[in-house]
């Protein structure tokens, strides 16, 4: 016969009344990994085709001086502004095509992932600040090559060299296209990071 603690812990054990509730399972963690990937190599190209554009920007017109035609060349080198945008944009490519290697390796390996998340944190700003604000000083230049600027004496020179203006433009369009391909890096990386704080 049983003893009667015994019968007891039997019914206890065995009354689905007392039984502790099972907790519903944590909703699985959304991957974005590939999506920051993607990003990293839209910076990448956006870097380069910034560059290759206003590489290419040279041109050269016959120019009016001292009743003289004068054969002039336009040249972004000319500019620091724009010296300042290819060496930016330099570093901003290389930069993007080892982040994208390291962010593959993170699928490769997702047990370092928070260590690189804080890293492309803190590096994609740094490179954000460093494209932004040679895309302003570039874009700023070439509103003056545009416009002139009477106060000062600055002549327009947009309607001379006008391939080396559309150059400009398509170039600091791009560029302006990766400051904003950086931004949502930086959002991702700060997002997938809270997402994995306790609620």
């Amino acid at each position: 016969m049983l003893h009667i603690s015994q019968y007891q812990h039997f019914m206890a054990t065995t009354d689905p009344e007392n039984k502790s509730p099972t907790l519903p399972l944590p909703p699985a963690e959304v991957d974005y990994s590939k999506v920051d990937v993607i990003l990293r190599f839209l910076l990448l190209a956006a870097s380069v085709v910034a560059l290759a554009v206003i590489v290419s920007s040279d041109q050269t017109e016959q120019v009016l001086f001292q009743d003289v035609l004068l054969p002039q060349p336009a040249k972004f080198k000319y500019s620091p502004a724009f010296v300042y945008f290819v060496a930016a944009f330099s570093v901003s490519g290389l930069y993007a095509l080892v982040s994208a290697l390291a962010s593959i390796s993170v699928i490769q390996k997702p047990g370092f992932k928070l260590k690189f998340l804080l890293h492309f944190i803190f590096w994609d700003a740094l490179i954000l600040g460093i494209t932004a604000s040679a895309t302003g000083a570039a874009g700023s230049v070439a509103y003056i090559g545009l416009k002139g600027n009477s106060h000062v004496g600055w002549i327009k020179v947009c309607n001379i060299y006008d391939k080396f203006c559309r150059h400009l433009a398509g170039s600091i369009a791009v560029a302006l296209f990766g400051s904003i391909v950086t931004v949502l890096l930086i959002w991702l990386s700060a997002f997938t990071i809270h997402s994995r704080v306790p609620k």
